[in-house]
């Protein structure tokens, strides 16, 4: 079991920046790729960014790429997500989830192929 706790949403205007903080706990969290989603309310949840286990590997979804930046600190068993240059269609709630370790890069953006999620934090960028 690993539970996952992010912070550090809120309320910023375009062209802002925020950073959110995953923290982990209970099962070894070098052993996870990590994940990032978001959801809008009406819409499916949609991937964010990954991380591999060392840190080494980015993956970005397209409308986030060169804007967000993941990373992580297994020493503090916490993974991150920079967020800069906020757009107004960046309001969601944002979700860190543990990718089950028997699935690999194919299911990487599937929200299906994550065991593990946080309860999610709300980032609302006004225009």
């Amino acid at each position: 079991q690993v539970q996952l706790v992010e912070s550090g949403g809120g309320l910023v205007q375009a062209g802002g920046s925020l950073r959110l903080p995953c923290a982990a706990s209970g099962r070894t969290f070098s052993n996870y790729v990590m994940g990032w989603f978001r959801q809008a309310p009406g819409t499916e949840r949609e991937f964010v960014a990954a991380i591999s286990r060392s840190g080494g590997r980015l993956y970005y979804a397209d409308s986030v790429k060169g804007r967000f930046t993941t990373s992580r600190d297994n020493a503090k068993n916490t993974v991150y997500l920079q967020m800069d240059s906020l757009k107004p269609e960046d309001t969601a709630a944002y979700y860190c989830a543990a990718q089950n370790p028997k699935n690999g890069v194919a299911t990487l953006s599937l929200p299906i192929g994550y065991d593990y999620w946080g309860q999610g934090t709300q980032v609302t960028v006004s225009s």
